[in-house]
């Protein structure tokens, strides 16, 4: 008896599936499961960032350092976090910087039901509103993983979500001459234009780099994210002379640089 070539394509069509739901609930441009802000508007504009804080061994570093730099950058803070360093977030704020949700406890969100996702977004927005006095209107998913609600759901609470271009993998426990050569790609767009003698202008190439660093573990407080201090120290000076602009998200979104 001949197989039933129904049958025999059910594996194939499974695996395509599963493909196509791992690529829209990972990768970071992918746009499936609903629209997140991937680039800034123009490449002379650099969003820094900063997944798993507050963390009251690195972040005050991080601030002194971004301050000496006149550079404002977001902060993705985890809810459990805040309550337990509220001081601190509103040190950042006061800086000038931006803080943003990134959960409450940090789970990956692929495998969260859309109630599940809703209280862990929440209670962050709680939990910051309770130490800053006003909600996140932006809000990075766990790891980036995204399923058919999470987006929809920071929508519906006034947040839009936000991904990278560059996430160079500061959480391993490596040297920061490894993290400093793992940045280098920061600014690629703008030098190549340079090279080339063109202005930047909207709508022309891509925009700038959204870059995901960590100044906390989501494990715990306290952890050792000192290599990503070391490596800013290297590029915040070089990305500076180059002429990056260090941008908040907020910011980042606006208009192109002039």
């Amino acid at each position: 008896m001949s197989p039933n070539p129904w049958l025999l394509g059910v594996p194939c069509a499974v695996t395509a599936l599963a493909g196509a739901a791992a690529y829209a609930g990972a990768y970071p441009r992918a746009q499936w499961f609903g629209r997140t802000v991937c680039s800034t508007s123009s490449p002379e504009k650099l969003a820094i960032t900063f997944d798993d804080g507050p963390n009251p061994s690195i972040t005050p570093k991080l601030l002194d350092l971004l301050d000496a730099h006149h550079a404002r950058a977001t902060f993705f803070l985890i809810g459990r976090f805040v309550r337990e360093c509220p001081d601190l977030v509103r040190e950042t704020v006061a800086r000038g910087h931006l803080i943003a949700n990134h959960t409450q406890t940090h789970p990956n969100l692929f495998w969260c039901s859309p109630a599940a996702i809703r209280a862990e977004l929440r209670q962050c927005n709680e939990a910051i509103v309770e130490a800053a006095g006003a909600p996140p209107k932006w809000f990075r998913p766990p790891y980036g993983f995204r399923n058919p609600w999470v987006v929809s759901t920071a929508r519906a609470l006034q947040m839009r979500t936000v991904m990278w271009t560059l996430i160079p993998g500061d959480w391993l426990v490596r040297p920061t001459e490894w993290l400093v050569r793992r940045m280098s790609p920061i600014g690629n767009e703008l030098k190549h234009r340079k090279q080339r003698g063109l202005a930047s202008r909207s709508g022309y190439g891509r925009g700038g780099d959204i870059l995901c660093l960590h100044d906390g573990s989501h494990r715990t407080l306290n952890g050792d994210r000192s290599h990503t201090l070391g490596a800013l120290e290297y590029w915040l000076p070089r990305w500076r002379d180059l002429g990056l602009q260090f941008v908040t998200i907020a910011e980042a979104v606006g208009a192109p640089a002039s």
